[in-house]
C-alpha cells in the first residue's frame, strides 16, 4: 500500500487542528509521528484511517482518493493508548473477532489466528482471558487483533503510555520486528524523542498541527529544518542563546566566546540563535574546546544515575542533562561547558543555517 496526504487539512469551528498537508507513506515504512500533546497527532491519524473528513485536501491510497471511503472498506487497523480488548473472551477469540465479522472460513481463521498469535508470542496464552494477563501481555493481544486482519496500514496511538517502563522497554523492542513480519505501513504517535529514535524508521515532527519536518528519524534528529522541530525532537527541549560574529569569533553574548571553527567556519558574521541539547551542556570541562559560562543553579532533579540541572545564564534558562548524582544548592553559582561542535546555529527567522559539527559526521552514534 502507498497512503498519500495531498493538502489534508482538519478545522474544527473555523480553528485548524491540522493545516494543510501534504505526506507519502509506502508500504513496508515505519513512521512515527514526534509532538507534544495536543499538537494534532491523533487528528492526523484520523484523517488517515477515515474517521474524520480533512476540511480541505484529499486522501489516496495506491492513487485511488478514499476520501469519502468507509473506514471498514480501506484496509485499516488502529490501536489506542487504552488497549481494548473483549473481557469475556479468549484471547484466541479477541484475536479471531475481526475475521469473524468479515466472514471468513473457519480454517482461515484457525491459521491467521495462531500466526499472528505466534509473531507476537502469545501462543501459551490463546485459551486466557485478557485480565489474565500482564498489561503488555494485553497490549500484544490488542496489537494482534489490529494485525490479524492483514490491514496495509497499522495506526497506533501512543499505544505504550500507560505501561510501565519495563514493559514499554520490551513492546519497544518487539514491535520493528512485528512491523518487519507484517509489511504493512506502521504510522506511531508518541510524545518521546527517545521512542522514535528506538522505533527507526522514518519520523514526522509535529508541532500546533503542523508537520514541520518528514524524513528518515535518525537525519531529522540530526539534521532538524528549523527550531522548531529541534525543539520538539529534544528531551527535554533545546536550549537556545543568541549568539553574533564578529571577525574570527563566535560570540555568546557579551562574556564567552569561541573560534569560528568547524562547522561554524563557514558562518557570514551576523546575529543568530545557537541550539544546544541538554546532554551537551556540562558541568566540567570535558573538551579543549568547551566555552565556559558563568551561571546560577535554580533546580536539580536526580534521576537515580542521571541529574538534569537547571541553570540560569543572564535571562536565560537552560537545562543540562550529566551523569551521576548532583545535589546542588539553588542559587549557587556553577560553571557550565559547552562545545561548539555541538551547537546548531538558526537565523531569526528559525531556519536551520549549520547543523552541529557531530551531526556532520555520519560515523558517529547518535547522541
Amino acid at each position: 500500500m502507498v497512503l498519500e496526504l495531498k493538502g489534508v487539512g482538519k478545522s474544527v469551528a473555523g480553528r485548524p487542528h491540522i493545516h494543510p498537508t501534504d505526506l507519502r507513506l509506502d508500504g513496508g515504512t515505519m513512521n512515527v509521528l514526534l509532538g507534544p500533546t495536543l499538537s494534532g497527532k491523533t487528528t492526523l491519524m484520523r484523517l488517515m484511517a477515515g474517521l474524520d473528513q480533512p476540511t480541505t485536501g484529499r486522501v489516496f491510497q495506491n492513487g485511488e482518493d478514499v476520501t469519502g471511503r468507509r473506514v471498514q472498506d480501506r484496509g485499516v487497523a488502529m490501536v489506542y493508548q487504552q488497549f481494548i480488548n473483549y473481557p469475556g473472551m479468549t484471547v484466541y477469540e479477541n484475536i479471531a473477532s475481526p475475521l469473524r465479522i468479515l466472514r471468513r472460513p473457519r480454517e482461515e481463521i484457525d491459521r491467521r489466528v495462531r500466526e499472528t498469535a505466534e509473531m507476537l508470542r502469545l501462543t501459551p496464552m490463546l485459551e486466557r482471558k485478557p485480565l489474565e494477563l500482564s498489561g503488555g501481555q494485553q497490549q500484544r493481544c490488542a496489537l494482534a487483533r489490529a494485525l490479524v486482519k492483514g490491514a496495509g496500514l497499522v495506526l497506533l496511538d501512543e499505544p505504550l503510555a500507560n505501561l510501565d517502563y519495563k514493559l514499554r522497554e520490551e513492546l519497544r523492542m518487539e514491535i520493528p520486528k512485528i512491523f518487519e513480519a507484517s509489511g504493512a505501513i506502521f504510522v506511531y504517535a508518541t510524545t518521546e524523542p527517545e521512542e522514535a529514535l528506538l522505533l527507526g524508521g522514518n519520523t514526522a515532527t509535529l508541532w500546533q498541527g503542523r508537520v514541520t519536518q518528514f524524513g528518515p528519524t535518525a537525519q531529522v534528529y540530526r539534521q532538524p529544518k528549523d527550531a522548531t522541530t529541534a525543539r520538539v525532537f529534544s528531551d527535554p527541549p533545546m536550549n537556545f542563546v543568541p549568539i553574533f560574529r564578529e571577525g574570527n569569533r563566535i560570540c555568546f553574548g557579551a562574556t564567552a566566546n569561541a573560534p569560528a571553527e568547524g562547522a561554524l567556519a563557514a558562518l557570514p558574521e551576523g546575529r543568530y540563535i545557537a541550539g544546544f541539547r541538554a546532554n551537551h551542556l556540562r558541568i566540567n570541562r570535558h573538551s579543549g574546546a568547551a566555552v565556559e559560562f558563568d551561571a546560577k543553579v535554580l533546580v536539580t532533579e536526580i534521576t537515580g544515575s542521571e541529574t538534569f540541572i537547571h541553570v540560569g545564564h543572564g535571562e536565560d534558562r537552560w537545562i543540562g542533562l550529566v551523569g551521576g548524582i548532583h545535589n546542588l544548592e539553588a542559587g549557587a553559582p556553577l560553571s557550565v561547558w559547552l562545545d561548539p561542535a555541538h551547537v546548531y546555529v538558526f537565523g531569526p527567522d528559525g531556519e536551520l543555517v549549520v547543523p552541529a559539527g557531530y551531526a556532520l559526521a555520519p560515523q558517529e552514534k547518535v547522541a
